[in-house]
């Protein structure tokens, strides 16, 4: 599995790379968020592990870029420990966050629990509901045929609902997956980002009939069978 790391810390990224190798990760390194970018669109890494604070591009702005399309999980690895940069980062599309300095065994476990992910998509990459369609592998929502804007958080949110179908996916889960259970521990955000989501994808927002909620447990999306 390929895994790009991009940190402008030379003594980081060698010992990272002498460390990722031995446990079987094939590794390629940018010193910057420009490189970054263009190593992953040259290389198509199946992982990325990135620092926030580098130079030409920082590190939400290289997931904006990445984001624009690849699906690739990113582990944010970063010596900034305040919450508003950690749900910045997720928003933007990051997957995980570690801050410096970390336990080498906790970010093994946390690449590889996102490296499951990527054999977690469903048989069919393709989910229907109602009207809409969510294509996993294209990151795209279409609605009776027309394109629907999702914000990153939503389209996270939506996918890992589209990838647990007609399951009850409680909301410590969803926490958990979307915005890491350190960030936040309020199912306020739940409550925003499923009214949203319903908004833009429900014949009747008020009445849905596709994104249930389950009294005190958490979420449910009902798909049309195939």
């Amino acid at each position: 599995m390929r895994i790009l790391v991009a940190d402008d810390d030379p003594q980081l990224v060698r010992a990272l790379r002498i460390t990722l190798a031995a446990h079987g990760y094939d590794v390629i390194a940018a010193p910057d968020g420009a490189s970054a970018v263009s190593l992953a669109a040259s290389r198509h890494p199946d992982l990325v592990l990135l620092d926030l604070g580098m130079p030409k591009l920082d590190g939400v702005q290289v997931i904006q870029a990445l984001r624009g399309w690849t699906s690739a999980p990113i582990l944010v690895v970063s010596g900034r420990t305040g919450s508003a940069d950690k749900v910045e980062a997720l928003d933007a599309g990051a997957d995980d966050y570690v801050t410096k300095p970390f336990q080498i065994d906790e970010l093994l476990a946390r690449l590889r629990a996102l490296a499951r992910r990527i054999g977690d998509a469903p048989e069919s990459a393709v989910v229907r509901f109602g009207d809409a369609v969510v294509d996993l592998a294209a990151h795209e929502v279409t609605r009776a045929g027309v394109h629907v804007r999702l914000t990153p958080t939503e389209w996270r949110m939506l996918e890992f609902l589209a990838r647990h179908p007609g399951t009850l996916v409680t909301r410590e889960t969803l926490l958990k997956e979307i915005w890491a259970s350190e960030s936040v521990g309020d199912s306020g955000y739940l409550r925003l980002y499923v009214s949203q989501l319903r908004k833009k994808l429900e014949p009747d927002p008020a009445h849905p009939r596709f994104l249930l909620t389950e009294a005190g447990m958490g979420y449910r999306l009902v798909v049309d069978e195939a």
